[in-house]
């Protein structure tokens, strides 16, 4: 699927030559300090998958059913959905304000507003003053979900920023985990407090960024897009090379970055939705992008993420603490295979394990299908018992692709003028997913029973396909380099031209100025 002289492998890139690998997180103060800002942005996710997570929860509480007059139908598919509706509301506005104002004050402004959301949601007095509130903090989730994993994959040192950047997605379930036990925990309180102090611990990652996002460096490509030139050079240089902006690898970033956007408003200037339709290579992306947001979705998982108890009812399984302990173990079963993911992606390659998941999600998923009918003909326990090794084992297979990599795969096929834009496709297209399921789900589910499962085998099936057919491997590349794959020629050609470094010219330099001099690439790296 790729060819030319852009298909080269990591120890081939450029970029992984100027490297230091000497050069650790863990041994270097400036990397830890990076990572630690990072891992502020990562928590972004946390807050969506705390959502999830708590309406799973809530659902299995006799005191929120009982406050909310026992919602169920589409009356519960509207409480689910209407945050990923208020998401959508957010979404025609997040890449312009990403771009406009900086991805620190997108995330800024999603934080802010996602406070007082969850202030509403704590206070709520009836049912129409949580949805309201739910509403709130998706419409603030859209700029922050938006601004945050592209300002990750833009600051991350080069080796860490294919794993950080699928941590993002991978954190969901730290969010779903924090819900599930607090859900747990609260269940015996005999008041709304069982679930007002859930709804309460949503805000810590949104008060977190508020306080501390204005720390967190912005992204150097923002920077050089507004002709702020030497304030993204000095942050490259500050946070990859101890502050010496003539290191090779700071020089390489930089003039790579320079010329992509140069090649961008020049050569591709038209930089509106339009222009993910008017070539082939943004087709391409636009193909890979709306489908693997909707399999992130429609592979089954949408069940087990929002109605849970309604698929343990299924199975005769409905003592709720029951159910809340069994969720609150899954999410951190899910959570210990995403990141385990999140730190292969370079090493076992995006293919891979988008290839690996889709098949084992099918094969898992076909195995929970045939033992639900079984329950539903015979009412065999076993069966049930099997159901729920079934879906921990489907997760284990499902995580390894759709978690952690939907978001940073998304991110590194596109361009700079793109990314927002793109992006914001796909989260839009993600929450079109989810409003879907979390309306269809609960109703097909009553409708259909086990029959319902059927209708995922035969989509996972395709998934399979799909993939197998359209993924392209993007392991160990740069961003300007992945972009390539998709532009082919024209725009690497542009972007020599405009100055990026060759590794020989700039070793070359290196041994010109001698070992200890400035240019040397390690002559800065130090513990």
């Amino acid at each position: 699927m790729v060819g030319g002289a852009v298909a080269v492998t990591g120890a081939d890139t450029a970029l992984s030559r100027l490297v230091d690998p000497s050069r650790k997180w863990y041994n270097n103060k400036r990397l830890l300090a990076l990572n630690g800002w990072i891992v502020l942005l990562l928590i972004t996710s946390s807050t969506n998958g705390y959502d999830g997570s708590m309406m799973n929860g809530l659902q299995s509480l006799p005191q929120w059913t009982s406050y909310f007059n026992n919602p169920s139908g589409s009356r519960l598919g509207l409480l689910n959905a209407i945050q990923n509706i208020g998401s959508l509301a957010a979404y025609p506005f997040a890449p312009y304000v990403s771009d406009g104002i900086g991805r620190r004050g997108a995330v800024f402004l999603g934080a802010c507003l996602m406070c007082a959301a969850v202030a509403i949601q704590t206070a709520s007095q009836s049912v129409g003053m949580f949805i309201g509130a739910r509403f709130l903090i998706g419409f603030g989730l859209g700029f922050a979900s938006n601004a945050a994993p592209m300002l990750v994959s833009e600051v991350s040192y080069p080796t860490y920023r294919a794993p950080l950047t699928s941590l993002y997605n991978s954190l969901w379930y730290s969010g779903a985990i924090i819900a599930a036990w607090s859900t747990y925990g609260t269940f015996k309180l005999p008041s709304t407090w069982a679930w007002r102090i859930p709804s309460l611990l949503q805000g810590i990652p949104s008060i977190l960024q508020v306080f501390l996002i204005w720390f967190v460096p912005e992204s150097p490509r923002w920077l050089v897009s507004k002709g702020k030139d030497q304030q993204a050079l000095r942050t490259l240089a500050y946070y990859h090379a101890d502050g010496n902006e003539e290191d090779p690898l700071v020089q390489y970033e930089y003039e790579e970055i320079r010329a992509a956007i140069d090649f961008d408003r020049t050569v591709a200037a038209n930089v509106g939705y339009k222009s993910f339709f008017i070539t082939p290579g943004n087709r391409r992306r636009v193909r890979i992008i709306v489908a693997i947001a909707f399999f992130s979705q429609w592979s089954g998982n949408g069940l087990v993420s929002y109605y849970l108890n309604k698929v343990f009812d299924n199975i005769g399984i409905t003592n709720p603490t029951t159910q809340l302990l069994i969720n609150g173990i899954l999410q951190i079963w899910n959570l210990f295979w995403a990141v385990l993911a999140s730190f292969m992606v370079d090493k076992a390659g995006r293919r891979f394990l988008f290839l690996t998941a889709a098949g084992g999600a099918l094969v898992w998923w076909v195995c929970q299908t045939i033992c639900v009918a079984l329950f539903a003909q015979h009412g065999s326990p076993d069966a049930a018992h099997a159901v729920i090794a079934f879906i921990f084992l489907f997760y284990a297979f499902y995580d390894l692709a759709f978690t952690p990599l939907i978001v940073s795969y998304t991110v590194e096929i596109l361009p700079y003028s793109l990314r927002a834009k793109g992006f914001n496709i796909f989260n839009f297209t993600i929450s079109l997913a989810l409003i879907f399921n979390q309306y269809v789900n609960p109703v097909a589910l009553d409708a259909l029973k086990w029959k319902y499962y059927i209708v995922y085998c035969c989509w996972v099936a395709f998934e399979f396909v799909f993939l197998w057919l359209y993924v392209v491997e993007t392991k160990n590349l740069t961003l300007e380099e992945t972009a390539a794959i998709f532009d082919g020629t024209d725009a690497t050609g542009h972007i020599a031209q405009a100055g990026v470094l060759e590794v020989s010219e700039v070793r070359e330099d290196a041994s010109e100025k001698g070992s200890n001099s400035a240019y040397s690439p390690r002559a800065e790296y130090k513990a």
